[in-house]
């Protein structure tokens, strides 16, 4: 496969899979906003959305102070936010127009369909558009995508890009989700454990849909170590980090598998899945969550790097 249009593949499942992570985000900002403010706290928990996202910078250079209904327009419509649900969708139906022979008809008309609501909404009031409504077509508009992908792309190595860049997009989504909580800080160490706490990790479960699927992995009492383990080290959670790093590493090994030789991205992929798989709860709290995070979500930009070169530059070698 040309790795112009490996790259293109890679960027469809990247961008698709990055609007549903702002969706998600912007459910999480909205369910906090909810609580009483308490002070001492973080500034607020839209500004919180911003850290966590890596958009804050952009927010404050066009508008200023972080105010929701800004919060929300720059991470849903603006297109001068490269990470905004409107510029990630525009993007995938853009990258998925240059391959339209490599995708199938199903997987085409998920993305049109998906931008072409897109435009029409952006012609629409805002007043007329509940954020809740927006968040659930996302995550709607994502969920069709990738089925169309799974029913009907051939297992081949384009098959292998569009999932190398769900996974790893997936990888970095997940550990920003659980970095809200560090940005949204407790303002003391004695509201450790109490319902307000309980509340804001039981709202992160929720944005990532996987507050059942907990439940049913460890009973009803959450805890931020059993968090972090579900969404963290456990191999049942299907947005874990060990789980998403692992698929990234099964297709690279599928693509040097069909290519006939390894390349430096299957090494990384594996060493990152063995420090996951060799880590415990109890490792990345002495390290630190928001450190452990912080450093999963660079090593997981290194691995990007790293497949960029050897598969989607032109130029590998």
């Amino acid at each position: 496969m040309l790795s112009r249009t490996a790259d293109n593949l890679y960027w469809i499942a990247r961008s698709m899979e990055r609007a549903e992570t702002v969706a998600r985000l912007l459910e999480v900002g909205s369910r906090n906003a909810l609580i009483p403010s308490l002070s001492g706290g973080y500034r607020n928990e839209w500004d919180a959305i911003l850290q966590a996202s890596g958009t804050q910078a952009g927010f404050a250079a066009k508008y200023g102070d972080p105010v929701p209904r800004n919060i929300e327009s720059y991470l849903f419509f603006d297109l001068d936010n490269p990470s905004s649900v409107a510029s990630s969708i525009t993007r995938a139906r853009e990258n998925a127009r240059i391959v339209r022979t490599a995708l199938t008809s199903a997987v085409w008309d998920a993305l049109n369909s998906a931008y072409q609501d897109l435009l029409r909404m952006r012609r629409t009031e805002r007043s007329k558009l509940p954020m809740s409504d927006l968040i659930d077509w996302t995550m709607r508009q994502s969920m069709m995508v990738r089925g169309a992908i799974e029913d009907t792309q051939l297992r081949i190595d384009g098959y292998d890009f569009l999932n190398i860049g769900y996974h790893l997009e997936r990888a970095d989504s997940t550990a920003r989700l659980m970095d809200v909580k560090y940005f949204v800080l407790l303002p003391q160490v004695d509201y450790v454990g109490s319902g307000l706490d309980n509340y804001q990790w039981r709202t992160i479960l929720r944005a990532m849909s996987a507050h059942r699927a907990f439940s049913w992995a460890y009973g009803g009492e959450i805890t931020p170590a059993k968090i972090a383990d579900f969404l963290i080290l456990n191999r049942k959670a299907p947005r874990s980090l060990i789980t998403s790093v692992e698929g990234a590493s099964a297709h690279l090994d599928r693509l040097a598998r069909g290519y006939g030789r390894s390349t430096n991205a299957q090494s990384k992929a594996r060493a990152l899945v063995g420090e996951l798989a060799e880590a415990s709860v109890e490792d990345i709290f002495d390290e630190g969550l928001h450190e452990f995070l912080s450093r999963f979500i660079a090593e997981i930009a290194g691995l990007g790097g790293v497949i960029h070169s050897s598969y989607l530059s032109g130029d590998a070698r």
